[in-house]
């Protein structure tokens, strides 16, 4: 369905129109394409507290972009910073941010060593004289200490929770640009299985993640060769509701990213289906996931045909949408079956059999409604928080056989679905968030693409929305 709002964009008019009345003009956001050779281009500004142990890590990170990367000639951190940069052979220019000419791609800031409320000051020194001077769809990335790791210095504590403040704020200010802002939590020792999420947070493919919190944990580096532009090369990808929507959207998102993909979805929808499949050169189950024998015929074709897997994506879903008071017992079964009864059964066949290869990943799709609640999905907003629930429970247990599992939270994203939402609401749907429209459904794939990676081994246990930062929930 047209954003008829964006629509009035096009023209002059309408833009000069929609200023007028003081009504917000959106910025296209840049979204990845095959033609792009890095994931960052353009001038990227790092800086740094005092003491913060990221700087190697980011070096090492921005060596493998295109960016002409600096740092401020004040900043408090300059040797720590130049001193990374040396090692990891990367040409680092300290210049005066504060200069009237200076315009920027991205700012990274590694906030590790800050560990009193007081130095804060350190965000305020570095951003103040550069928040102003963001090119659009820029990207501002905030590295901080997980606070539940520093409970023997409960100032640390504090002063690391407080990042998630500025960053939401941050995504605020800078939103009408198209730009965003998130906050990667790095625990001691996972410096170097940061560069997943560093990549990702800097890159287009971020476009519709904002004002987001993730935690990066130890984990087993990539090797020197990985091959990051086919990241899923030689892996057997299995995506649930694949024959339309987000489902098609993930489905061909992984195929771009080399994977061998299993498109499933109901046998009713088997004709579009076989379509994602063939344009994919990809595999097809057409099944009812609720029916109880779907899980170990999923497990044992799985195994069959394709010698495993190595992703499992969760994405079929449905919503039957009523009033607490007014919905019937069907309607309530239906929708936590579909949407997370399932995926626990798939879950546990999938284990048990040993269907899910050592190093793999579980992927779910969850929703602003399993966060926020919304009025009339009841049914829903449980089924989608309990997906939240389920990656919690998971994480440290899949953890311990190198497993990762991780939830997306989608919101107003422009799909079939949302096409069907009357027009006030749909318009108005569009714009309660930082970037003032509808996301598309491959800003959803994007995101579980990075979690699929073998380089996000460290990335478990998280739920990212992918909302332009929604003005609703959490």
């Amino acid at each position: 369905m047209a954003d008829v709002y964006e629509s009035m964009l096009s023209s002059n008019v309408g833009r000069s129109l929609l200023s007028s009345l003081n009504l917000p003009v959106p910025t296209q956001l840049e979204r990845h394409s095959q033609a792009q050779t890095s994931f960052v281009t353009g001038n990227v500004l790092v800086g740094a507290a005092p003491g913060g142990r990221m700087a190697e890590s980011i070096a090492s990170t921005l060596k493998a972009s295109n960016a002409t990367v600096q740092t401020p000639n004040n900043g408090s951190a300059l040797a720590e910073i130049q001193a990374a940069g040396e090692k990891a052979e990367l040409t680092l220019t300290a210049v005066d941010s504060s200069a009237e000419a200076a315009k920027f791609k991205a700012l990274i800031f590694d906030a590790t060593g800050i560990e009193t409320s007081e130095q804060t000051r350190e965000l305020h020194n570095f951003f103040h004289p550069v928040i102003r001077k963001l090119n659009d769809c820029a990207r501002v990335v905030v590295i901080g200490l997980p606070p539940e790791s520093c409970k023997s210095n409960p100032r640390q504590q504090i002063a690391q929770r407080a990042l998630e403040g500025f960053v939401r704020s941050v995504a605020k200010e800078i939103g009408k640009k198209g730009a965003t802002c998130n906050l990667v939590y790095v625990a001691k020792q996972a410096e170097k299985a940061a560069e997943s999420a560093l990549r990702f947070f800097l890159s287009p493919k971020s476009a519709f993640v904002d004002a987001q919190v993730l935690r990066v944990s130890k984990a087993k580096s990539v090797e020197a060769d990985f091959n990051w532009s086919q990241p899923l090369k030689d892996k057997v990808v299995l995506v649930t509701g694949a024959s339309r929507g987000i489902g098609e959207a993930i489905a061909g998102v992984m195929a771009r990213d080399g994977a061998k993909v299993v498109c499933l979805d109901v046998p009713q929808a088997q004709e579009d289906l076989q379509k994602v499949a063939d344009r994919l050169n990809g595999g097809m189950i057409a099944i009812d996931i609720t029916d109880p024998a779907a899980p170990g015929t999923i497990a044992d074709t799985l195994q069959k045909e394709y010698g495993g897997v190595d992703v499992v994506v969760h994405n079929a879903g449905v919503t039957r949408d009523k009033t607490l008071g007014g919905m019937p017992e069907k309607l309530w079964d239906m929708v936590i079956d579909i949407n997370l009864s399932s995926e626990e059964r798939i879950n546990e066949a999938l284990l048990e059999k040993e269907v899910l290869k050592e190093g793999g990943r579980i992927v779910c799709v969850s929703s602003m409604s399993g966060i926020a609640g919304n009025f009339g999905q009841s049914n829903y907003a449980v089924s989608k928080a309990g997906v939240i629930g389920m990656v919690d429970a998971y994480a440290p247990i899949l953890a311990k056989k190198d497993i990762t599992i991780n939830a997306v939270a989608p919101g107003f994203i422009e799909t079939q679905m949302t096409a069907a939402i009357p027009f006030a609401t749909r318009e108005a749907g569009r714009r309660l968030n930082s970037l003032k429209q509808g996301g598309q459904p491959v800003d959803v794939a994007e995101a579980i693409a990075f979690y699929a990676s073998p380089a996000s081994a460290g990335v478990n246990g998280n739920t990212v929305r992918v909302c332009g930062q929604n003005l609703l929930g959490a």
